[in-house]
């Protein structure tokens, strides 16, 4: 006899399992925005203390070299000018200003399944980087990146089923001479290569209503950008420690004045632009990301901007830029948590392996970063997939590898579920008073899909098999994927009458003959 406080009472209606699972199976093992949050590095005493050290900061100390924009704005609103003219926030000022802010950015994809909802406890995986060089998928050697190269990161990221968001990997370094060609190429080449949702980024505010534009010939009429954002301008306003950058700063304030997506951080480095102490790098790091929420909502009051406390880490021994310490993975983790606390669109960078090479060293220090801040409930996770040597490269082939790693991340944070059906009483009855393995049940096969993920490229044959196939390692398996898919993806993403309006009104360097199958640079491959 069982009685109804025990397993088996339960599980009698537990039979559904395997039709239950068989549901589940449709929606795969993964997918896009999963919840985080479960990681928290920092306590709530901790928050309380960097929450009211950053406002001190910027009510006390401020930000330094403002432009006469940003004096305008702000002092209209409350904030305060200095004898030292430094621009000072006062505590009441930014609480209101933050409790206007937007709680959600909606990045639309052109393709509408993939559109990004960043805010609350999602979890999104970006690429990013802006490196000013690239590995040679042929010669493996690092070279400046051009056009043709953001094109295909573009295109690569439009492939990979585990990117959510795809951010400027490459620096376009081949037309670097004039900032209203280099922001609409890369404009172009974004919107060119993928319909998910992708950030740009620009330098020069007279280049936000150029680059408007051509997003709006892309959608087919003058103000649908605005309407339906399928991407961001990315930049970087602030120089650490604490002063406003002129140029950067600039468009910020433009692209908030046109009320556009801003993908916005600040990145000073512990020992170097910021404390060495790690809470007092976070506090800095926090203080500089609120002044640009506020920036932004004393223009655009509730205008969409991300949250973006970037505190990066310099090695001490040699004051070089290093991305993947645990240092990096406790800060990037707590900038998530502090985005929560403050209940904003959050940013963090994860990924960022000082590795040359897609190595052991890349493997543990990308899989640390990216699990903690997933794991902390990084709303958008930029860097995370293709950046090598410190941010200074990317690498195709890395960003392959990056994307089984993302998907194993994806499903530490879905978790396991715990449900009457899947506590399987029955089945474990059935079985081991049965046949004795679980190979051929029903809830075996119809869970294969939806409870496990299986990587693309990593390797789980048997040493034996392994051994027959040649010994292949796994970069070859990664070349091999991107071949292919640089060979034969070449999305048309922009109609045809729409691509010629474009190339009418903007000098366009990616010429049709190379966007498309069959040119000489992607030779046809096998998969």
């Amino acid at each position: 006899m069982i009685d109804a406080g025990m397993p088996g009472a339960a599980t009698r209606r537990g039979r559904r399992a395997p039709r239950g699972a068989q549901k589940a199976g449709s929606v795969g093992a993964v997918r896009p925005g999963l919840p985080g949050g479960t990681y928290k590095p920092l306590s709530e005493r901790d928050i309380s203390h960097i929450h009211d050290t950053a406002l001190a900061v910027l009510a006390n100390i401020g930000i330094g070299e403002p432009t006469e924009e940003i004096i305008r704005h702000a002092t209209a609103r409350g904030a305060v000018l200095n004898d030292g003219r430094r621009l000072c926030f006062p505590r009441a000022l930014v609480e209101d200003t933050l409790a206007r802010a937007a709680r959600e950015i909606v990045y639309h994809g052109r393709d509408a399944a993939r559109t990004v909802r960043s805010g609350g406890n999602r979890v999104y995986f970006a690429t990013s980087g802006e490196a000013v060089r690239c590995v040679d998928p042929v010669t493996g050697c690092y070279r400046p990146s051009t056009l043709l190269d953001l094109y295909d990161f573009f295109r690569m990221a439009d492939q990979l089923e585990h990117i959510d968001f795809c951010g400027q990997q490459v620096i376009a370094t081949d037309i670097c001479e004039d900032a209203k060609l280099h922001a609409v190429n890369i404009a172009y080449a974004g919107a060119a290569g993928t319909t998910k949702p992708f950030s740009i980024s620009l330098a020069d505010p007279a280049t936000v209503g150029e680059v408007e534009a051509l997003w709006d010939l892309i959608l087919g009429s003058t103000g649908a950008f605005r309407r339906q954002p399928f991407a961001a301008i990315g930049v970087c306003p602030i120089v650490s420690p604490l002063r406003f950058g002129p140029d950067t700063s600039a468009v910020l304030c433009e692209a908030a004045r046109r009320s556009l997506p801003v993908s916005a951080c600040t990145a000073p480095q512990a020992g170097a632009t910021a404390p060495a102490a790690l809470a007092g790098a976070l506090v800095q790091c926090t203080a500089e990301a609120l002044s640009i929420v506020t920036l932004v909502n004393l223009i655009n009051p509730g205008g969409p901007i991300d949250f973006g406390p970037w505190t990066f880490v310099s090695d001490l021994r040699t004051g070089a830029f290093t991305g993947g310490g645990g240092e990096e993975a406790v800060l990037q983790a707590a900038a998530a948590q502090i985005a929560r606390f403050y209940n904003l669109p959050g940013l963090v960078a994860a990924g960022m392996t000082d590795a040359k090479r897609p190595d052991y060293q890349a493997g543990y220090e990308k899989g640390m970063t990216i699990a903690l801040s997933a794991l902390a409930g990084g709303n958008m996770i930029c860097e995370c997939a293709g950046m090598m040597g410190s941010l200074m490269g990317c690498s195709l082939e890395a960003m392959v590898l990056d994307n089984d790693l993302i998907g194993a991340v994806q499903r530490s944070l879905r978790g396991i579920e715990v449900t009457e059906e899947t506590l399987s009483y029955e089945v474990i009855e059935a079985t081991a008073l049965g046949v004795g393995h679980y190979l051929g049940a029903e809830q075996t096969l119809s869970l294969m899909r939806s409870e496990f993920l299986y990587p693309t490229v990593g390797d789980r044959t048997s040493v034996a098999e392994w051994e027959f196939q040649g010994s292949p390692d796994i970069m070859s398996a990664a070349r091999k994927r991107v071949q292919h898919i640089l060979a034969t993806h070449y999305p048309d993403t922009i109609l045809p009458e729409r691509d010629r309006s474009i190339r009418s009104s903007f000098d366009i360097r990616l010429t049709p003959e190379l966007m498309r199958a069959g040119n000489a640079r992607w030779p046809m491959t096998a998969p």
